[in-house]
């Protein structure tokens, strides 16, 4: 798994912390700051979430979803490329890449009954269409990803803490709120969220992380990233974040003619 995954398009196109989160300036010139950008990757990742939910697509293909949305802000920016259309239209590219095809015109119509009367999230299947033209163009058609699911299941199981894993799984949904995905490789995420898991559920692991000879040091900056995440974020799974939080900054986005 992890030697396929150095051999991928995915790995190559890893990035550095300070790589993400950069405003573009495009965006900067609305006013939105670097902490405002990060919220509506995490309002919007968790809007994706709750779509899947509708259409009942795989975890794969959620994740795959949110990782195309991410990585499409490290290159372009949220005046040219709308969130509320770019997410649903990385459900769809997702749910074809990953071999569960949903229907456009589903999308659509979940889109509505989730949105209600909110015009600006209110689209067309011709408007998903053509924006899943432009995303394949951003993502320069490297459409492959690696998740930790996999590797973390793998290594539960090689630690002899299998009643871990829902646990450990819930946590590894929960960094698709953050960039992570698009900064380490899927096992050391996996191997982060083993870390918490164990700390929590009070495990002793020490002996079991030294025979892997994992770079502790990395694993730990993972863990705290996560960590400091639920300290910092409230985020409601059914709603995203709150309406007084994230409404005035999506109003600096432009809405759609």
């Amino acid at each position: 798994m992890a030697a396929n995954f150095w051999a991928s398009s995915h790995s190559k196109q890893q990035l550095d912390p300070e790589e993400v989160d950069v405003v573009p300036a495009a965006d900067r010139e609305r006013g939105i700051t670097t902490e405002e950008f990060r919220l509506v990757k995490i309002h919007m990742s968790s809007h994706i979430w709750r779509l899947a939910q509708q259409v009942k697509v795989r975890q794969r293909v959620i994740a795959t979803a949110i990782t195309y949305f991410r990585r499409v802000y490290t290159r372009k920016s949220m005046t040219e490329y709308d969130p509320r259309l770019v997410a649903p239209a990385c459900l769809y590219l997702a749910s074809k890449v990953e071999e569960s095809t949903v229907q456009a015109r589903l999308l659509v119509f979940y889109i509505k009954k989730m949105c209600g009367p909110d015009d600006k999230y209110r689209f067309e299947i011709k408007d998903i269409l053509e924006m899943e033209m432009k995303l394949l163009e951003a993502l320069d058609y490297y459409l492959v990803v690696y998740h930790p699911y996999r590797p973390l299941l793998h290594l539960l199981q090689n630690a002899g803490i299998t009643d871990l894993t829902q646990f450990a799984w819930g946590l590894v949904n929960d960094t698709y709120k953050m960039d992570l995905i698009l900064i380490y490789p899927p096992y050391m995420i996996a191997l982060a969220c083993i870390y918490i898991a164990s700390v929590l559920k009070d495990k002793d692991t020490t002996s079991w992380f030294e025979e892997l000879r994992v770079d502790m040091n990395i694993v730990k900056n993972i863990s705290m990233e996560i960590l400091d995440f639920y300290e910092t974020y409230k985020v409601d799974p059914q709603r995203g974040l709150s309406d007084e939080k994230i409404s005035p900054v999506m109003n600096k986005l432009p809405t759609k003619a």
